[in-house]
Parts: structure tokens; sequence; C-alpha cells
């Protein structure tokens, strides 16, 4: 039986590794209908959207979506098309894997964490007071009136708000995707010590959620800054970390790093009903079109994409094929070379060329 996906090429270089994805995913053998639907500048130019009506039902409809990246207009529209995306299908949870493939540079070893982050919540919520506005200084004089304390009258705000709900559905995702990837441990991150009663609340349920998967799972909990010294001392005393939205965006990024890069991470977006699955990194409208990019975060994110579709054996072969390119370092772009003006470099398509030959052959 066929799978319908929504594909949304993106911006940018989007469209590029999104056919190179689609090409990989096509070549396991898991027929896939593709609904290809617009988003991002490239609607907003042919539609006057960002997000047309017609992206947000199709992926109801099919409940699965793959997207490229896609690029924000810059002073007008939302504060980013992804997030919007996030919250109009409640895609809730962010699970962005980090680990590591023999031939892409790295300082570490045998990494393989999995962070998860809260979406809908948190200073992500988009809820701010701009400097100036009248709003704002009635904002400042009610927090005064009500806390005694002074906030400077030329100061903007932003609103933090973290829910039960959010927190103890985003723990428990957590946990359950811990016990259903054989994961062993859960860590909590927060800033608790600081922010007691944002933080203190997001802490205070997870370790109600925590507790009860003791004895399946270990779960515990340290302050992010911590956490940020920890994962570059000692990445491998972690494996699934469950964050709230902001601490959650940061961490990922140095999760990346520690693995390569934001070229080599993939990322999904999860709700009860509907799921998104992403390359990371960002649209770089520089190189559209020049057949110079990485594709492999957009790769792996079709890989994850494929196993939350049960597709098992065939994101086996996916990623595999995978590291097999890269631990042989031929068939890779040029910043995945030695040096990034290694002569031998192939273009977007021919690295999913030789994925898709490696895919074949196994």
């Amino acid at each position: 039986m066929a799978h319908t996906v929504t594909l949304i090429p993106g911006d940018g270089i989007g469209p590029e590794i999104s056919e190179a994805a689609k090409r990989c995913i096509e070549a396991t053998g898991v027929r896939i209908e593709w609904d290809v639907q617009i988003a991002g500048q490239t609607a907003l130019d042919k539609t006057g959207e960002l997000i047309p009506e017609a992206v947000i039902r199709s992926i109801q409809k099919n409940k699965v979506a793959l997207k490229g990246p896609m690029t924000t207009p810059v002073g007008k529209g939302f504060r980013s098309v992804n997030v919007a995306l996030r919250h109009a299908l409640d895609l809730y949870a962010c699970v962005r894997p980090a680990k590591t493939y023999p031939g892409v540079k790295s300082p570490y070893r045998d990494i393989d964490l999995v962070l998860i982050r809260e979406n809908s919540e948190d200073l992500y919520a988009g809820i701010e007071f701009e400097q100036g506005k009248p709003e704002t200084s009635e904002l400042i004089c009610l927090i005064e009136k009500h806390t005694k304390k002074n906030i400077r009258p030329d100061s903007g705000i932003s609103i933090k708000p973290i829910s039960v709900f959010a927190t103890r559905r985003i723990v428990r995702y957590a946990c359950e995707y811990a016990l259903s990837h054989g994961r062993k441990k859960v860590t909590c991150v927060h800033k608790a010590n600081i922010m007691k009663f944002t933080d203190g609340l997001f802490l205070k349920v997870a370790r109600e959620v925590g507790a009860e998967y003791a004895g399946r799972l270990e779960f515990e909990d340290t302050i992010v800054d911590n956490m940020s010294m920890q994962l570059v001392q000692k990445p491998h005393n972690y494996d699934v970390l469950v964050l709230p939205n902001l601490y959650g965006d940061i961490l990922s990024d140095l999760c990346a790093g520690l693995v390569g890069g934001l070229g080599v991470a993939p990322g999904a977006n999860i709700g009860d009903t509907n799921a998104l699955f992403e390359a990371v990194h960002g649209s770089a409208p520089k190189y559209a079109g020049r057949n110079k990019v990485n594709p492999t975060a957009m790769i792996l994110s079709g890989m994850l994409m494929l196993r939350h579709l049960n597709e098992n054996a065939a994101a086996d072969r996916l990623e595999s094929a995978v590291k097999q390119v890269l631990a042989e370092g031929r068939s890779v772009t040029y910043d995945l070379k030695p040096t990034r003006d290694d002569p031998s470099a192939v273009g977007t398509r021919e690295m999913a060329d030789a994925i898709i030959k490696a895919i074949k052959a196994k």
C-alpha cells in the first residue's frame, strides 16, 4: 500500500535537497504518493500568503509531511514560518537526533543523543509587547503593581508561559520515545533554580511523570547551563534530553555541533495526529540552484519519516547507505571533504546518486 505524504520543497536550496531526499526514499522501494505544496517565500511570491490554507489542509489529510528549509521574510509576516506551522498543526514535540557517522568531521566518536524539545510554549509562544506601545506601558504598570519590581519604561517584554498540560505531554512523549527506541535514560533540562514558577513548574511536573517510569527508565534532571558544559565534556553520559522550547532550540544546535554540524542534523515535529519532518538547517538562498549543498540532513529526515510510517526495514537501508557513502568519503559534497576546496567534491545530485546506488546494492 502506498503512503500519501505532503512534500513542501521549500525555498533557496530546499527544492534541491528535497528532490535528493525524495529520490533516496523512493529507492528504498517504499511506495510514496507525493502531494506537493508550497509555503514560505515561494508561496508568498505566488499566492501572497506565507502559509496557504491548502498546505495545512494537505498535512491534516495526509498526516505526514516532508519539508525543505523555508525562508521567513524579514520585517513582515510571521516571526517564523516553521514555528507557525508547528502551532497550526499542534506539533508539540520537536525530535532532533544527534549521531556521529564515520567520515563526518567531529572531535567526538560514538555519540548517539536524542533531544526532545517542547514546541508550543515558553518564550517562543510569540507573546510579545513592543517597546513604546500603550499596551506595553499598561503591562509594565500592572507588573510593578503586583510584584513591586521596577521595569524600565523603555522596555520590550516577552511572556514565558509554561503549563502543566504541555509539560506533562512532552515529558511523557520523551519517556515513551525512550522506551520504544531502546533508550535507557531521560534527562530533564531546566533553569528552575532561577525561574521558580515557570521552569520550576516544568521540573515539578517532569519529576512526577518521570516517577511513573521508575524501574523502566532512569530519569534525572540538570540545570541548562551545567548541561551545556556536560554535553561538551561528557556527551556520552546522556541519552534522551527533554527541554522547554528555548533551551531545546539552543542545545539542539550544540548537539549538532558535536556530530559535525547542521548539515547532518535531521529533525521531526510530532503531534498526536500529524508529523512533519525537516532538515534543521536554513534555506541558504545564495547556494540555490548551484547543485552544491550537502543533502544529508534532509535525507536523514526522510529516514525518520520512514520510521514514523513503520517502514523500518527501508529506514535501516537508507541510513546504512548514507553511513556507507559518508564513511567512504568519495561521493560527498565539499563540506564533507577534508578541505572545502577539494576538487573531488561532488554536487547534491551526485551524492544522492551514490546513496541510491548503495541502497540498491543492499
